[in-house]
């Protein structure tokens, strides 16, 4: 079975709100929009200290009652973070002691093989889910080479597969869309994505398709990546195409 804290992602996929700003005020609000998940995204909080991440964490679980995913995205994933990378990664092996710590973690392909290996194996350890995530903000790789870096992720461990890339044109999006159901097919459970205007729908079509997770905002104008929509808007247009 694959899921993320409670929330069972072979039942249906998840709509993941993306934490920016302002922690707790956003997850309640986020929670009231009709998120299944939360993405606590240390790196664009500006979260360094691994005892106010936990108690961030703590708190929004127990004010929200949902699952949460942390993710301290680096630069060159298109994140914030600054600093060594082991600092990074750490923080994200810290907090899965916590006893009310996060439900998943994700973790990049591209993260030091050593250092990525210590998260997943922590993650593992604790009985927690591991997304490996590669993210591609120019261009679209061939399908073979995302079929590819795909395997790559769950061959390191992965429990979901997460890739976001930036189409250039319909084709590339129809690619990574037959990408999804081949895997899906499979029974590997991945997560796509297809950023900016030009992959915008797939933000509510890839779960048809078998992406278990999608994420959006909490308001239009405040998005963590290119093309995010809000997370009401996703959720209102995947009922009306179940």
């Amino acid at each position: 079975m694959t899921q993320i804290g409670s929330f069972d992602l072979e039942r249906k996929a998840a709509v993941v709100a993306v934490i920016l700003e302002k922690p707790l005020e956003a997850s309640k609000k986020a929670a009231e929009k009709g998120a299944d998940i939360l993405e606590i995204r240390l790196d664009l909080l500006g979260i360094r200290d691994l005892e106010k991440a936990a108690e961030t964490i703590s708190k929004i679980k127990s004010e929200t009652g949902l699952p949460v995913l942390v993710t301290n995205r680096s630069v060159a994933e298109g994140g914030k973070w600054e600093g060594k990378e082991e600092d990074r990664t750490g923080l994200l092996t810290g907090l899965l002691s916590f006893k009310d710590g996060p439900d998943a973690i994700d973790i990049e392909l591209s993260a030091g093989r050593k250092e990525r290996d210590k998260v997943i194996k922590a993650a593992k350890d604790q009985g927690k889910t591991v997304i490996v995530s590669s993210h591609d903000f120019l261009k679209t790789p061939s399908l073979q080479d995302m079929r590819t870096t795909l395997e790559e992720m769950f061959l390191t461990g992965a429990d979901i597969a997460k890739l976001a890339v930036m189409p250039q044109s319909m084709e590339d999006t129809l690619n990574l869309l037959r990408v999804a159901l081949d895997f899906k097919n499979a029974g590997k459970p991945v997560c796509t994505i297809a950023m900016g205007r030009q992959g915008k729908h797939t933000r509510v079509v890839a779960p048809l398709y078998g992406s278990v997770l999608t994420y959006g905002s909490i308001e239009s104008d405040a998005t963590a990546a290119p093309g995010q929509l809000p997370v009401d808007e996703i959720k209102k247009i995947m009922e009306m195409l179940k």
